[in-house]
């Protein structure tokens, strides 16, 4: 083989090495900072891109990739998610209690992500972290517990503003757990359980309370049933105490007046009525087989005199 031949192979692999390097192939989502000899040149877009080899060269940043800090020359677009470990807190009141996150964040602006911060993973962990120490230390325990969405709202809106000039947006920040210490879980537990008991105890007192309420009612109702049945029986034993009084005053006056027209004008119909009660009693004294003592009224000669009339009446007759 000929030096020429040589020299035309030679030539033939730098052009492809050449055109290897001149061609810069960027996935869907991701971008490449170009700098031409330290300066920043371009920031290449995805697709085909063509550069000057040995001049134009990516730069390096930071990325965090399976938990550990690696250098790449491409830069990801997509939103990602930095899962931080546990961490310290102190909250206002003096409990001392684990917290660990999740930051949900995308890189808006390449170049400044790649020159306004040196390692940008690093900064946004020690940024988070600082940020939730100072927020749980506004909060005291029980704020810290049931506040949450306030919580991620406001590390969301620090770490926004704080990350702005990074080219960084933040979406959006998740507390995964809140560890207090045992003893504090134990006195929490207690208390919930006594809580529990106080609950359990309103609410049997407030059932106690209605039975007795409804019992009295019920009482209070039989009672007023009871009454009003007394008193409609108290009116109709008067009403027929009353109707048999009448009826019976109606039978002694239509006697009386059969006895008037028996007996004739001469003699006092109430005479007679009189002497017949008094021979029925006497009757009823002789049935008897006790000795008895009879009392006479004193005008008895007016109830003889009533006899010896009708004595004389039945003669006439």
């Amino acid at each position: 083989m000929s030096s020429f031949t040589v020299f035309l192979i030679a030539i033939a692999v730098l052009a492809i090495l050449f055109a290897k390097k001149a061609l810069v192939i960027i996935p869907q989502s991701e971008t490449k900072i170009i700098e031409r000899l330290g300066r920043y040149h371009a920031t290449l877009k995805p697709g085909i891109n063509f550069i000057i080899p040995f001049i134009d060269n990516g730069k390096n940043i930071v990325s965090l990739k399976n938990g550990r800090y690696v250098y790449t020359n491409s830069i990801d677009l997509r939103e990602q998610v930095y899962d931080f470990p546990k961490q310290n807190v102190i909250t206002k009141d003096n409990i001392q209690m684990e917290i660990n996150a999740l930051l949900y964040f995308q890189i808006m602006d390449p170049f400044k992500s790649a020159y306004e911060i040196n390692n940008l993973p690093n900064a946004i962990e020690k940024l988070t972290q600082t940020t939730l120490r100072n927020i749980i230390g506004e909060l005291e325990l029980d704020e810290t517990l049931t506040s949450r969405d306030t919580i991620n709202n406001k590390l969301r809106l620090v770490l926004d503003d704080a990350t702005d000039k990074w080219g960084v947006k933040v979406n959006r920040v998740e507390l995964q757990d809140i560890t207090p210490p045992s003893t504090v879980l134990n006195a929490m537990e207690k208390q919930m359980q006594a809580e529990r008991n106080k609950r359990a105890q309103i609410l049997t007192s407030e059932g106690e309370k209605a039975a007795e309420i409804l019992a009295s009612e019920g009482e209070k109702t039989a009672m007023i049933n009871r009454a009003e049945a007394n008193k409609q029986q108290a009116i109709l034993v008067a009403e027929g105490e009353a109707q048999a009084r009448i009826r019976k005053a109606e039978a002694e006056a239509k006697a009386i007046e059969l006895i008037a027209e028996a007996v004739g004008k001469s003699t006092n119909p109430a005479n007679y009525l009189l002497a017949q009660k008094y021979i029925q009693m006497m009757q009823e004294l002789a049935q008897g087989d006790k000795a008895k003592t009879v009392y006479l009224p004193y005008e008895a000669t007016n109830l003889m005199g009533s006899i010896g009339g009708i004595k004389e009446l039945f003669k006439a007759e």
